[in-house]
């Protein structure tokens, strides 16, 4: 700090011949205005007002206040050269001309150091303003950002907007400085500038490591070309940056600016970091209650449905001889009924594994839709004859776009549940039809309907609904919440609405594919 107070110091009393060269211009001015005045009969008071504002204007137009100093100075001296007897030498015959360069010293010296320091005023205004600028531009770019890597390049590009000098970026990884990225200031020869500010990087380690400043103009590698500043909240480094120095190092306002800029990073890489947490223990809090749904309606679900194929199997091999056929014909329907049910369940539940691990790969062709609803018929529930089950299709040629066996399986999903809940004797129609570029698919029942409050979450996993459910041990709440997925997956949607004066309608819609007829 002490060095950057002489650096300063040095600065203020260095000449520039440019600010020479105003300085004699506006005195050489002041003076012709003076003549003007002499010859006009103007009072001597008057030409020293000239002198003054001159000393004034010096002080505004020039960079350092030692010309106002000097222009004080030497506009006392002009004055008693040019206007007082004798004339065109520095002596003076009336004893109040002593008290009277004095006054003008004075007020030349207090107009010019008022002036200067209004326009350091002004300057430092200036100044905050640009930093509150710069900071509120950084804060909302940063807000903005969505990960790390956004939030690291928009903190770098204000850097090198604000300095003009090339940065070099070190993000922490798994405790350790990863790769080198750089954002030069200039594109000429960078991969060059790049190469010899990577042989730097034991200094940015350094300032990880220590959690401090290192390289140029620290005491800590101050050889180096660049500054390195460690990105942190407290004692938690996320990165570092290096600032090409050179052989201008920075000004004090330009490193205020930088550390707010870098406290506002570590700020948002902070809070990406907690809400990535949240996030991560949020999945894995959600996996773990599905897990433990999972287990519990398998738990559950399965030990029926396999208790009675396995007492219905005993009673066949131990007392099979002395049932009529009746007897044995409804004991295999059920066994067959539990069976595929169990098969059902497993297809539901491998399906349901491949999308939560991003596994289900779509054979997408063109499929008639008629053939694929006929198709999930074949497949349906045997109780389908308890029920009314119509297909009406607007176009017979309807061309989708779609995994056939998936939506297959979405269709049995759909169906199933309309048989399940809905007393025997109900209808069921299955209706397609082309909407623009899509296939609508939709299902209907006149059922008892669903209420409203069950819409909102009749196709989560595990949710089977407040109704009653004909077969009890058919319920894991599977069917629906894989439907949506695999529609989903397919670039469609799927929703449940009323059917008026009672009942449920399931629609979904896929991609249509276009007939292409040879010319």
């Amino acid at each position: 700090m002490d060095e950057e107070k002489k650096e300063k110091m040095k600065r203020s009393l260095m000449f520039s011949a440019a600010d020479i060269m105003k300085s004699i211009g506006i005195l050489a001015a002041a003076s012709c205005v003076g003549f003007l005045f002499e010859q006009l009969g103007f009072a001597e008071a008057n030409i020293i007002t000239v002198y003054v504002f001159a000393v004034l204007i010096i002080s505004v137009v020039t960079v350092n206040r030692v010309y106002s100093l000097a222009a004080s100075i030497v506009s006392v001296l002009i004055f008693n050269f040019l206007f007082t007897y004798p004339k065109f030498t520095l002596h003076a015959y009336e004893q109040g001309y002593p008290m009277t360069f004095l006054i003008m010293f004075a007020a030349a010296l207090l107009t010019g150091t008022l002036a200067t320091k209004l326009k350091d005023s002004a300057k430092q205004s200036g100044r905050a303003a640009f930093r509150m600028k710069v900071l509120l531009d950084t804060n909302q770019l940063l807000q903005q950002a969505r990960n790390r890597e956004e939030i690291i390049s928009g903190t770098a590009n204000q850097i090198v907007k604000l300095l003009n000098r090339d940065i070099i970026v070190y993000q922490v990884k798994e405790k350790s400085l990863g790769e080198a990225v750089f954002f030069p200031a200039e594109t000429e020869n960078c991969e060059e500038r790049f190469q010899e500010y990577q042989k730097e990087r034991s200094v940015a380690v350094c300032a990880f490591h220590n959690n401090r400043h290192a390289g140029a103009t620290t005491k800590t590698y101050g050889e180096t070309k660049c500054l390195y500043l460690a990105v942190r909240v407290s004692d938690a480094v996320y990165g570092v940056i290096g600032i090409a120095i050179g052989e201008q190092p920075l000004e004090e306002f330009e490193r205020n600016i930088l550390l707010s800029i870098l406290g506002e990073c570590a700020l948002a890489l902070e809070n990406e970091k907690n809400a990535r947490e949240k996030e991560e223990a949020a999945i894995l809090a959600k996996n773990e209650q599905l897990r433990a749904d999972l287990l519990r309606a398998i738990s559950h679900d399965l030990r029926t449905p396999l208790t009675s194929i396995s007492g219905n199997a005993s009673n066949l091999m131990s007392n099979g001889k002395s049932f009529d056929n009746e007897t044995k014909q409804n004991l295999y329907q059920d066994i067959y009924d539990d069976a595929m049910w169990l098969i059902n369940l497993v297809e539901n539940l491998l399906s349901v594994t491949r999308l939560e691990e991003g596994r289900l790969n779509l054979h997408i062709s063109a499929e008639l839709v008629d053939e694929v609803v006929q198709e999930a018929l074949r497949h349906i529930n045997r109780l389908r004859t308890e029920h009314t089950i119509s297909v009406e299709n607007e176009d017979d040629l309807l061309l989708a776009k779609m995994d056939a066996r998936l939506i297959v399986q979405v269709l049995i999903n759909i169906v199933d549940n309309a048989i399940k809940y809905t007393p025997k004797g109900s209808h069921i129609s299955i209706r397609t039809m082309r909407n623009g570029d899509w296939a609508v698919i939709s299902i209907s029942d006149d059922g008892p309907g669903i209420s409203d409050e069950n819409k909102k979450q009749i196709f989560d996993m595990f949710y089977s609904g407040a109704n009653q459910i004909v077969d009890s041990r058919r319920s894991l709440g599977l069917g629906l919440s894989l439907c949506k997925s695999i529609v989903n997956a397919h670039g469609g949607t799927i929703c449940v609405e009323d059917n008026l004066p009672h009942g449920t309608i399931f629609t979904f819609t896929l991609p249509v594919e276009e007939i292409k007829l040879p010319e």
